[in-house]
């Protein structure tokens, strides 16, 4: 597999200056999905962002792995339920004209 395009997990740590086990604690918990490739753990660049927000929760809100887990869920929500809310909206306006 081509991993040209993927960051690894050293890098990851590296970059945000945290431990190993911190990302394998959130791939546990389903949080992250890692790709492993001869023994080497990466991730794919499209989930740059949840690691980001992830990371924003623990340290700004001082929140554990299982916090995280609740709190990144109740996002993704959120966001499914504006998503849905904005289609309605759009479907009514069909009526109101």
């Amino acid at each position: 597999m081509n991993t040209e395009n993927l960051i690894s997990l050293s890098q990851l740590c590296s970059q945000y200056n945290l431990e190993i086990s911190f990302f394998h604690n959130l791939n546990d918990i389903g949080l992250l999905e890692f790709i492993v490739v001869e023994e080497v753990y990466y991730l794919d660049p499209d989930k740059i962002s949840d690691v980001e927000k992830i990371i924003r929760i623990h340290h700004d809100l001082e929140v554990n792995i299982e916090g995280i887990d609740v709190v990144f869920n109740l996002l993704e929500k959120i966001d499914d339920l504006q998503n849905e809310l904005t289609a309605v909206k759009n479907r009514l306006r069909i009526y109101e004209e």
